[in-house]
């Protein structure tokens, strides 16, 4: 009998847009998944350190990461992730609308394990979100987190 997969991501996003597409397109994979959704990199570190009314959050199996957040940027939330040596192994993808170059390379610098830039079409944006669930799910292993029961992988 193999132990029950974790596969609680965290969407850390601000436009409420882009968060429903988030949303739709996990709906649509029929993974049994569950997003927990957030909307500034405050309340982000708070939800992964179980704090500010966040207590019984799970941990995730992966986080998505837009870059471009009030009160704490995703850059920052990050940097501070990887630092933090309870957190550090949770895998994170940058999903934002920066193409910018340095973006691209500073998120990497501090630990980024994927860049997905949003992509404008709907049908694309649904797709994209779709092959990452499938690649994180079902293809990568990703670890079994201090704390956790069980891994992530499919």
């Amino acid at each position: 009998m193999t132990a029950e997969l974790n596969r609680d991501v965290l969407l850390v996003e601000d436009n409420p847009g882009d968060a429903r597409l988030v949303e739709e397109a996990f709906r649509e994979s029929g993974d049994p998944g569950r997003l927990h959704h957030v909307v500034d990199g405050v309340a982000a570190m708070e939800f992964l350190r179980r704090d500010g009314g966040y207590e019984n959050a799970p941990r995730p199996a992966l986080i998505l990461l837009d870059l471009n957040l009030p009160r704490m940027s995703g850059r920052e939330v990050l940097a501070e992730v990887k630092r933090d040596p309870v957190l550090a192994q949770l895998p994170v993808v940058a999903l934002t609308t920066s193409q910018s170059v340095q973006d691209v390379a500073r998120c990497y610098e501090l630990g980024v394990n994927a860049y997905l830039v949003k992509p404008v079409d709907l049908d694309k944006f649904l797709e994209a979100i779709h092959k990452l669930n499938r690649f994180w799910f079902h293809i990568a292993t990703l670890p079994v987190h201090r704390g956790s029961k069980t891994g992530a992988r499919a």
